[in-house]
């Protein structure tokens, strides 16, 4: 019961009209974050984070959170109408969005997806509800030793979900760690890579080089790729149109998928660094096994764009569990929400929801009244956001980045700030450029300072002795998972390779057999298999009548 009426007293708390409209301003900025091409959640939170700095900490995380699922869904519009997702996390979207679309389908499938994104939102809010407090209990008996661990745990649990070049993941996590130790050392007081400058004493701020990353860098990628130069099509979305509403058809089929998605996105996005991307995929790729028809997805399934779509908003939900309880993000956008946590003066952690409940479940809450608002909103103003996505990137690419130069210059008035953001930028970009993982640093410049601190501390605690680490079984446990979390990949690459030799060698064993057979045949006429002496058979059977006819002539 503690549960559902900490619930109840976080509605009450957010449910005044300054709240309702900062909800409502929150879904709108989401939107139409993330119908512009090029930037995502992570980069409508980074550019807009500045504009919550007067707000009090309930009302600015409930808008920051709201441009969170708003920005996720946005995503769709353009994955479903052009074909270009609006981040990584809506890629599996266009593998049947996009076909739905060229079948004079974009309504229902824009609609389904909005229905899929609120069933899903609800059903992870709910287990948020249920969650949270069980995870913050366990985490309250972490202490330095566990604490630092965790952090290390969510770092690795990134560069190997990631994929690609897990090296690449590495270095990326440690240029975020060398950035975060810019400034004061906080066990000697000492100077660390200021170089000098007094701009650079308190360290480098997070906003510049988030908002660099995620928005400067990803105008850059998009102009390097030529985005400015794709023509887009144009689909009918009017809600006026025939046909925009989706048929009785599509919301029984959609029903299993959205239910599957949204429970699969949910514990996949509380997982640390699995994020919404790997959420999406797996849904579509299950929603294709256990397909009575898994021939249409790729050519306009519904189920193959409404699971995916839940899965990714559940996701998103489910990341924000780690956040609150261990203050680990589970991906770049609550690496976002965490600084902006910091900035307020809360730290998340397992006594975040014991010394500010208010705020806690205040954020939970929102997330129920923020997802009916999301359902509304996107029901009827998506012939609206589509219009943004038909905007020429040649005018959305420079009017994003003066906002990020006016964002980063508001929040202290620092010249150095914008430097560094536009820095920050071209680094984005080349990472982006050679397989760096712009996510991986951004979430190690947030979490360095906390690694930092708890090692240090779990250092004194021993004496200096690392053996702490093997002294209590929370910690031996979490050792456990990180070394299965490294062998496992490399177990998994080894089988494989394994069962590919396996094969090929019984391939080979197999041809070496079959030209003995032939060899043996041609020498001594024998057959040493069964079907060869079928065949033998056959052959003479056929010769026989010829013979016949032969002699009787």
């Amino acid at each position: 019961m503690d549960t559902f009426d900490n619930l109840a007293n976080g509605i009450v708390a957010i449910a005044t009209p300054m709240n309702m409209l900062l909800l409502l301003a929150g879904v709108m900025l989401g939107m139409i974050v993330g119908v512009m091409p090029g930037l995502g959640p992570s980069a409508g939170l980074a550019i807009l984070l500045p504009l919550t700095f007067t707000l009090d900490p309930t009302s600015a995380v409930v808008m920051l959170a709201a441009v969170y699922y708003g920005a996720m869904y946005g995503g769709t519009i353009t994955s479903v109408l052009i074909n270009t997702p609006g981040e990584s996390a809506t890629v599996a979207s266009t593998f049947d969005g996009y076909p739905l679309a060229k079948q004079g389908r974009a309504g229902p499938a824009l609609v389904m997806a909005a229905i899929g994104s609120f069933v899903a939102g609800t059903i992870g809010a709910v287990l948020i509800s249920v969650a949270s407090p069980a995870t913050a209990a366990l985490a309250a008996t972490f202490g330095p030793p566990e604490l630092f661990l965790v952090v290390i745990l969510g770092l690795l649990t990134l560069i190997v979900i990631i994929g690609g070049n897990r090296l690449l993941g590495t270095l990326s996590a440690l240029i975020g760690f060398a950035i975060a130790t810019v400034g004061i050392d906080i066990g000697t007081g000492q100077q660390r890579y200021t170089f000098g400058s007094v701009e650079l004493i308190n360290g480098i701020d997070f906003i510049p080089v988030a908002i660099g990353l995620f928005g400067v860098g990803e105008i850059l990628h998009t102009l390097w790729r030529g985005g400015h130069l794709e023509k887009l099509a144009y689909f009918n979305v009017s809600a006026r149109s025939r046909g925009f509403w989706p048929t009785g058809h599509d919301l029984r089929e959609s029903a299993g998928p959205i239910t599957r998605g949204s429970f699969l996105g949910f514990f996949v996005g509380a997982t640390p660094g699995a994020g919404a991307t790997v959420a999406s995929l797996m849904s579509y790729n299950l929603e294709r096994s256990v397909s009575k028809t898994p021939e249409k997805f790729g050519k306009g399934a519904m189920p193959g764009l409404t699971g995916p779509e839940a899965a990714n908003n559940a996701a998103s939900s489910g990341a924000i569990v780690p956040l609150l309880t261990l203050g680990i993000p589970g991906s770049a956008s609550t690496a976002v929400l965490l600084g902006g946590f910091l900035m307020w003066g809360l730290q998340p952690g397992p006594l975040l929801m014991t010394q500010n409940p208010e705020f806690a479940w205040g954020l939970i809450a929102s997330m129920f009244l923020g997802n009916i608002m999301l359902l509304l909103v996107n029901v009827f103003c998506i012939p609206a956001f589509a219009s943004i996505a038909r905007v020429p990137f040649r005018v959305l690419g420079p009017s994003i980045i003066v906002f990020c130069v006016l964002g980063t210059f508001t929040v202290n008035g620092s010249i150095i700030e914008v430097a560094i953001m536009l820095g920050c930028g071209v680094l984005g970009f080349f990472m982006r450029r050679f397989g760096l993982s712009p996510a991986a640093m951004v979430i190690a410049l947030v979490l360095g300072p906390m690694a930092e601190e708890s090692l240090r501390q779990t250092m004194i605690i021993s004496g200096g002795s690392f053996g702490v680490f093997l002294d209590r079984g929370t910690s031996r446990a979490l050792l456990v998972l990180m070394v299965l979390l490294l062998v496992l990949p490399l177990v998994t690459v080894l089988i494989k390779r394994a069962a590919a030799r396996a094969i090929a060698r019984y391939g080979a064993m197999r041809r070496r057999r079959a030209r003995r057979a032939g060899e043996l045949t041609d020498v001594d006429g024998t057959t040493p298999t069964t079907q060869d002496a079928a065949d033998r058979s056959t052959d003479a059977a056929d010769r026989e009548p010829e013979t016949e006819r032969v002699d009787s002539t």
